[in-house]
């Protein structure tokens, strides 16, 4: 089932359209992967979704209640929870501090209980708890964003460049996490990617982005296979044909 669906979604920043006609779903429990180059529009995908921009045209329907427009706290408390790329965590509050900042919306007495679950999937941060998070490494800062998403208790988390920037070590650990995450919490994940390889390998469902337009979708599975996919995403060259440059190859989608 679909908890998420974007439909014929139009998003500009001023005059220029960011967004063409996009039409997309997430499904409960599934890891949906958004695949593209830089510039093509995941990011804008997010934040439309987030409410952090509003739509122009189309339709968002989260739980079959429409939300396009919605402000990005009333998103956040309907479950929608928005790691975006950058990490962006308050970095003179300690880790603690920004994990505590994740429960801000929640008047439960579990709070506490749900840092000690950020902890165990995170032990790192348990070591640098009061620690101000400007210290931490950038994948430690990666990992505190996360973990402040989950403290939100949401059903649904949009990850926004979870590896960018991250060594191969610290990107298979990430990776790894989310799929713990996934499993274990139940977590519906929409994961925006340049790291086609990680993506595709973690995710269930995958669509690709050019200029603001998706233009490919599958399982992820027949994703990998793809020639296209293997070709501009994932560096597998043809040898069996000597001299071919990769920017003389056009798409199939085109």
């Amino acid at each position: 089932m679909a908890v998420l669906e974007l439909t014929n979604i139009e998003t500009y920043y001023g005059p220029v359209m960011a967004i063409r006609g996009v039409s997309l779903e997430a499904k409960e429990g599934e890891i949906s992967v958004l695949l593209g180059a830089n510039g093509a529009g995941k990011t804008t995908v997010l934040k439309t979704i987030s409410g952090a921009m509003e739509p122009q045209k189309g339709k968002i329907t989260f739980r079959d209640q429409e939300i396009q427009g919605v402000d990005p706290d009333q998103t956040a408390r309907m479950g929608i929870a928005h790691v975006p790329e950058g990490r962006e965590v308050f970095p003179f509050l300690t880790v603690e501090e920004n994990l505590q900042m994740g429960a801000f919306s929640r008047g439960d007495s579990e709070v506490q209980q749900d840092m000690e679950m950020v902890y165990d999937y995170f032990p790192v941060l348990a070591e640098k708890a009061k620690q101000q998070s400007a210290y931490l490494s950038g994948g430690q800062q990666q990992m505190l964003a996360i973990g402040r998403a989950l403290m939100l208790r949401p059903s649904m988390m949009l990850l926004d460049e979870p590896s960018l920037g991250l060594s191969p070590r610290l990107v298979s650990e990430i990776a790894e996490i989310i799929e713990r995450v996934n499993r274990e919490q139940n977590m519906t994940i929409l994961l925006v990617e340049q790291n086609a390889k990680m993506a595709l390998d973690i995710g269930h469902y995958g669509y690709v982005m050019e200029v603001g337009r998706i233009v490919m979708e599958d399982t992820c599975e027949r994703l990998k296979s793809s020639q296209d996919i293997q070709e501009f995403y994932l560096g597998v060259k043809d040898e069996g044909v000597r001299g071919r440059r990769r920017w003389k190859q056009r798409k199939t989608w085109r």
